[in-house]
């Protein structure tokens, strides 16, 4: 960890001044006249993820200023860890107050690199923290979303639907949770049949992982989320390019297992059920076909349009079985289509919710918390595009256009009216690099969820602030 925590921190620990352009400007006129001058001279303004070194007399540095964009930004200090020099660091009362969850996340996120198969080019800095509650808080932010993002940036090869498996089985243990996969051929005999499908191509078996936690007594809440280890695009077989980045088709699954690791450790009052089907969308000769049908487990039958719609073919089947246990809520997440992309980018997750004030609430909460998403709308008239022929409903649409509605309204039909359920279509995945948000796997909205699920479930109640046991991200390495 390059947060630590510690009740007494030491003066030999270098002094951080952060800073943003309107707090420097106060600042500059009560500094040394040397300090002074050296900050002028090395261009240092306060710019956001900005920070410059101050030698003392002997050429020893003495104190770092850091410039941010805001002090309570959730990457406020992201920029600092891997290019300031090896060493133990301590935030100044000088500048701006850094709140102490976000100065340990940021701090915890800067340091993130996957570093599996490459070594890391260097240690990070360490940050000296005062012990409390808030800090445990970030450390636990962090260290979720960094498990979360090491399970999608692992390549396929270690990181299939048995890997997958033995992560979550392992933050099970971890929080006491109980662990149970149906595999293979008892997916037909335990009527998961559509997860069946799409995974009996692959030489690895496909699999529902389910999680559950909790006391009876509290209210059910169930997370699903897509784990398409790799998707090949089955026999409408993708391009190379398209295929390039498959990996990270099992990010509804991590990021899913990321919040529900955040909710057993920050204790919330709930009944915590996770689903994760669990597929490889191969290609063989006992691969499901183009205008195939399938009867689910609800009992519709769906005709294939394409078979790298697979997402929400595996989704229908865990949706289903969600809803058995009449939960108080149920939440979604996967990389389900390109045409959120299309429609969004790769920074918005796509928000589908019944309940117009929830999804407005979410919206909201997104945004004051840096995790965004953004509502699209479940267009009922949009149903007559994706009616079978010959089945009750296809998998894919008429057309390219509303593709990430279709499949919304694909998924709705597998959710009762009378249930609450948020669906999240996101990319988990950073296309360029930012500070504390390296390229390569995210965890996104989990930041979010879990302030609303508080909000919802732990409002008014002490363990929205109690932090247990944080996933650890060397814990779900597979190799």
């Amino acid at each position: 960890m390059t947060v630590q925590l510690q009740k007494t921190i030491p003066a030999s620990a270098i002094a951080i001044t952060v800073v943003d352009a309107a707090r420097f400007a106060q600042l500059a006129p009560t500094l040394p006249a040397a300090t002074r001058q050296w900050l002028q001279t090395v261009g240092f303004t306060g710019t956001p993820d900005s920070h410059a070194l101050v030698p003392d007399a002997q050429g020893k540095l003495a104190q770092v200023f850091a410039g941010v964009a805001r002090a309570d930004h959730p990457f406020a200090l992201s920029a600092l860890p891997t290019a300031l020099p090896q060493g133990r660091y301590r935030l100044s009362d000088q500048g701006l107050v850094v709140p102490a969850e976000q100065a340990a996340m940021s701090w915890e996120l800067g340091a993130y690199e996957f570093d599996l198969y490459k070594p890391r080019r260097r240690a990070a800095a360490q940050l000296l923290l005062a012990p409390g509650p808030d800090a445990q808080r970030g450390v636990a932010l962090a260290t979720a979303m960094a498990a979360t993002r090491d399970l999608i940036n692992t390549p396929a090869e270690h990181m299939g639907p048995e890997e997958l498996a033995a992560a979550a089985h392992m933050v099970a243990k971890q929080h006491g949770a109980k662990f149970r996969q149906v595999v293979g051929e008892a997916l037909l005999k335990k009527n998961f049949p559509a997860i069946h499908a799409v995974g009996r191509a692959s030489t690895r078996g496909p699999r529902l992982i389910e999680l559950t936690w909790g006391k009876p007594r509290d209210p059910l809440l169930c997370l699903v989320g897509k784990g398409v280890c790799f998707d090949s695009g089955g026999l409408d077989i993708k391009g190379a390019e398209g295929m390039r980045q498959m990996k990270k088709d099992m990010g509804g699954a991590a990021n899913a297992l990321g919040l529900a690791a955040l909710v057993m450790a920050l204790k919330l009052p709930v009944r915590l059920q996770v689903l994760l089907p669990t597929v490889e969308n191969a290609i063989a000769g006992n691969a499901y076909r183009p205008g195939d049908v399938f009867k689910t487990r609800q009992g519709l039958h769906i005709e294939i349009g394409n078979t790298d719609a697979e997402g929400r073919v595996i989704l229908c089947d865990a949706l289903a079985y969600a809803c058995e246990g009449n939960p108080a809520l149920v939440i979604d997440l996967a990389t389900l289509t390109g045409a959120a992309r299309v429609a969004l980018g790769p920074q918005l997750p796509a928000l589908f919710c019944r309940n117009m004030a929830t999804a407005r609430h979410l919206v909201d909460l997104g945004l004051q918390l840096d995790d965004p998403l953004w509502h699209m709308p479940l267009w009922a008239p949009y149903r007559a595009g994706i009616e079978s022929p010959i089945g009750d409903i296809v998998n894919t649409g008429r057309n390219a256009m509303a593709g990430a509605i279709n499949a919304a309204l694909f998924l709705e039909y597998f959710v009762p009216q009378s249930q609450d359920w948020l669906h999240i279509d996101l990319f988990a995945w950073n296309d360029g690099a930012r500070a504390g948000r390296p390229v390569g796997g995210e965890a996104q909205t989990i930041r979010t969820l879990l302030a609303y699920l508080e909000q919802r479930f732990a409002s008014g109640t002490a363990t929205s602030n109690k932090v247990g046991k944080a996933i650890p991200s060397h814990l779900v390495r597979p190799i």
